[in-house]
């Protein structure tokens, strides 16, 4: 019996990390994308393990590359207040694992845009954080917006980067590992630390 066991484990195994099931299983992936999101570029495709919220409120540009566990979620409704998100990712941009993107206001990602992993933007939090929210537990706080975040083109975000509500990076910035932004940068700025702030300007 254990024999078999071992047999039917070793068999799924291989199948499920076969070449052919891998491309089977992205086709289906892509499939879905291009009937459920907004716009779903040429050339671009979903990982293996990913979750949606709302696709009809993200638009994907073309060659989107993305490793597993991608999470992108409009909210457009939440304990009753109604929200208009909308996520745009442009041409060209590369995820590693473990991106989180989460919005009711707007999100754009510009093109060639390169991440590492476990990346977390948000458009919003849970509350105004002010005294008054202290009347509810964080969880049944109404979300709030203080505005949209936008990512230009080029800019290249290290691994664990926290990017906050509100918050422009200029084109062809780079975002130290672990960084938290909570404010704006200019173009061909290297910013770092907790909260972020500029380590160097590139130049042209």
């Amino acid at each position: 019996m254990n024999f078999l066991k071992k047999y039917i484990v070793k068999f799924l195994s291989k199948v499920l990390n076969s070449s052919t099931y891998k491309a089977q299983q992205q086709a289906r992936n892509n499939a879905w994308a291009r009937n459920n999101f907004k716009k779903f570029g040429a050339n671009s495709n979903l990982p293996d393990v990913f979750y949606i919220k709302s696709p009809e409120y993200i638009s994907i540009g073309k060659n989107l590359m993305s490793l597993y566990n991608l999470r992108l979620e409009a909210w457009d409704n939440f304990r009753g207040e109604k929200y208009t998100p909308e996520i745009v990712i442009g041409d060209n941009v590369i995820f590693n694992s473990d991106v989180h993107i989460g919005a009711i206001d707007k999100i754009v990602i510009g093109n060639n845009v390169l991440m590492a992993s476990r990346i977390y933007i948000s458009d919003h939090t849970h509350g105004n954080i002010t005294g008054d929210d202290l009347k509810n537990i964080p969880a049944m706080r109404p979300l709030h917006s203080k505005g949209p975040v936008i990512i230009e083109d080029n800019v290249w975000i290290g691994e664990g980067v926290c990017i906050l509500p509100g918050v422009t990076i200029g084109e062809n910035s780079i975002i130290g590992a672990n960084s938290v932004v909570n404010k704006s940068f200019p173009k061909n700025s290297i910013i770092a630390g907790i909260p972020a702030k500029i380590i160097k300007t590139l130049e042209n």
